[in-house]
């Protein structure tokens, strides 16, 4: 096991083009496990694939342990990598497709059978050790690959997009085994996917990346409850967080009719902002006070349901999402009224994106993009 280290590590395809990964320094410490998350074309998948050898770095360096491996071929730097499409041998059986490897590198048959059954009774993939790859389902192909990469006992596990070609039901199931396992062998694993609830549920750390440019790096719960910047809140929890245009006016923040002051913030040198709310962070109302809503869509979801609406002159860059109680939910074409509490409002600046209140939260870059339409409308 090591921990991993990227220090201003740059990929660039074509000379004077954008960088797929631009300047990434980031640490990774030995037995943790870090998601790599962001839309298509975020450079998440370039970033996995510079630490595993098969691109080069044009500029910087790359880690494991203290060892630099920039110019270090795949096969010498002890890491072993899980793919969407399995990459298993067909004509092999499941054991020989385990054991391939160790048998390249000359590990002894008793060695290498020892660590097949152990890594079997593992995944609980014993009894299909004698099967081809396509007599087995999606699911049990995928811990087949796992434990073609858990016999190896590599430094580092490499995981990109692992789960995209199963089934929702097979994929939450499948996650729950890889965190939990990754955990048993306390292997450092960096894994890679475009769903930001696989980022959330299995990492220990997530580390946000869009146009190449690493965007924030924290817990889970930090990226939601503190996120760096507007991308950062619009990528990070489901539904979206509701983003508004808002003015400032003698240093308060105007929502509709509502005049909202934070506390320990001086917005006087701002003429707008962007204010964000969860879903979860606001309720509405009947009772006529509160700022008009009307209620465009409901969707139902038993315990709870999600109201989606307008507001009148309001500005927001999409729909307004709301979660109710599923039981007693307004109906489509019902005027309610909003509500807030001011202890779960974020504000952003209007021109950067950045943070404004609260602390700048570890990994920010120096500045973004001044598109903030376009920045909280990335294709994900």
């Amino acid at each position: 096991m090591a921990s991993v280290t990227y220090n201003q590590a740059t990929r660039i395809y074509t000379s004077g083009s954008r960088p797929a990964v631009n300047e990434l320094s980031l640490t990774i410490d030995d037995g943790e496990f870090l998601v790599l998350v962001g839309p298509s074309g975020s450079g998440k998948s370039t970033a996995l694939r510079m630490l595993a050898g098969l691109e080069e770095v044009n500029k910087g360096q790359i880690l494991i342990g203290d060892e630099d491996v920039s110019d270090v071929l795949p096969r010498d730097r002890d890491i072993a990598m899980v793919f969407q499409n399995y990459a298993l041998y067909p004509h092999m059986s499941v054991a020989d497709n385990m054991g391939f490897a160790l048998k390249i590198a000359g590990v002894p048959k008793k060695e290498r059978t020892k660590r097949i059954r152990e890594a079997a009774r593992l995944l609980d993939i014993e009894q299909y050790l004698d099967r081809k790859p396509k007599a087995l389902s999606g699911g049990q192909r995928q811990r087949v690959a796992m434990g073609r990469a858990i016999v190896r006992a590599p430094k580092v596990f490499l995981m990109d997009e692992p789960l995209s070609n199963l089934d929702a039901k097979l994929r939450a199931q499948t996650r729950t085994q890889i965190a939990t396992l990754t955990r048993a062998l306390k292997t450092t694993t960096v894994y890679v996917t475009h769903d930001q609830t696989e980022a959330m549920t299995m990492g220990d750390r997530v580390c946000v990346l869009k146009d190449g440019v690493l965007q924030q790096v924290g817990t889970p719960e930090s990226l939601y409850d503190n996120p760096a910047n507007v991308f950062v809140a619009e990528f990070i929890g489901s539904p979206k967080m509701n983003l508004f245009k808002v003015p400032i006016e003698s240093g308060e923040a105007l929502l509709g009719n509502e005049r909202i002051a934070i506390p320990n913030l001086d917005l006087s040198n701002h003429n707008e902002v962007i204010l964000g709310l969860r879903p979860e962070d606001m309720t509405v109302a009947t009772d006529g006070s509160g700022i008009p809503l009307t209620v465009d869509i409901v969707e139902e979801l038993g315990a709870v349901s999600y109201i989606y609406g307008t507001l009148e002159g309001i500005h927001t860059f999409q729909p307004l999402s709301i979660r109710v109680d599923g039981r007693s939910s307004p109906q489509m074409g019902e005027q309610v009224y909003l509500h807030f509490s001011t202890d779960y409002i974020h504000l952003f600046d209007a021109t950067t994106g950045l943070r404004l209140n609260g602390h700048c939260p570890e990994g920010t870059p120096d500045a973004q993009p001044s598109n903030i339409e376009a920045l909280v409308n990335a294709e994900e």
